[in-house]
């Protein structure tokens, strides 16, 4: 199957974003994940991932779609599939980024691809990110954003087969994952997803078992187990993909493991069954 015209002719789309990297987020994110929550000083380097903070999606509220999300078009393709997931992404980090820096944030469409699967029709659209601190030619940070959007749930489906999450792992921390957690990063990201709040949605519309925790969130988590952990590592690249849902119904956990070598950390999701729910790599320096 492939992508309809209409679709495909988003890919090259572009839009920049400028922002600011002003201290209350930090402070209310770092509240959020149990740092200590003071409001950090100009210059402070943002921890990985925090970027997520800010270029938010600003929406008017006449422009709202029945999932939460903006209305289907404008920058992204106008996909009528009903269900969108963030797959995950890669990084690539050039600079630090750090409070007080005036960015500007460009992202081009580069993949628009449709296919058939076990479960329906799916559509994959692939964005990537570039931010520049202003007036500064060179890229302080790369990211390759992948969506993937699915068909509603048909009677009868079979869900993928789970796969077992690694047995061992030399670090660890368990989440409980409720519903004031993910309010507070829907807040902080400006993310009005009903899925990760609405629970009357997301298991009557959307046919899930409960509120499905962010995938970003999950994604901070493994990065923030690993500042934890190694709080001196330089951090060149990280790679993240979600296997499977999260959902708020059990506490979940997120794990690391270093390699032999020092170079790379491998991080996953593990729910509360002991399935894989995200696999992520850290290139350190």
């Amino acid at each position: 199957m492939n992508a309809p015209a209409n679709l495909a002719d988003w890919i090259g789309k572009s839009e920049r974003v400028d922002d600011a990297v002003t201290p209350t987020p930090v402070a209310a994110l770092s509240a959020t994940l149990d740092w200590p929550s003071q409001r950090p000083a100009a210059g402070t380097p943002l921890p990985l991932l925090w970027h997520w903070l800010y270029f938010l999606p600003l929406a008017q509220q006449s422009e709202i779609g029945p999932d939460g999300h903006p209305q289907r078009g404008g920058f992204l393709p106008p996909v009528a599939l009903p269900r969108r997931m963030w797959a995950g992404s890669d990084f690539r980090f050039h600079e630090p980024i750090r409070v007080g820096d005036a960015l500007t944030r460009t992202s081009t469409i580069v993949d628009v691809s449709a296919k058939s699967g076990r479960t329906g029709n799916l559509v994959f659209v692939k964005v990537r990110h570039e931010i520049r601190r202003n007036g500064a030619d060179a890229v302080a940070l790369t990211e390759h954003h992948n969506i993937v959007y699915r068909d509603a749930p048909r009677p009868g489906d079979v869900p993928p087969p789970p796969t077992a999450a690694p047995a061992e792992s030399a670090w660890r921390r368990d989440i409980r994952a409720d519903d004031v957690l993910l309010f507070r990063y829907s807040a902080l990201t400006f993310n009005g997803h009903r899925i990760h709040y609405d629970r009357r949605y997301v298991t009557e519309v959307e046919g899930y078992p409960g509120l499905i925790v962010h995938g970003p969130l999950i994604a901070t988590l493994l990065m923030d187990l690993l500042r934890r952990n190694l709080p001196d590592a330089q951090v060149a690249a990280f790679e993240f993909r979600a296997v499977r849902p999260t959902f708020d119904i059990h506490p979940f956990s997120v794990h690391g493991a270093p390699a032999a070598d020092g170079r790379t950390v491998h991080l996953w999701g593990r729910d509360h069954d002991g399935w894989l729910t995200m696999d992520a790599t850290a290139t350190l320096l």
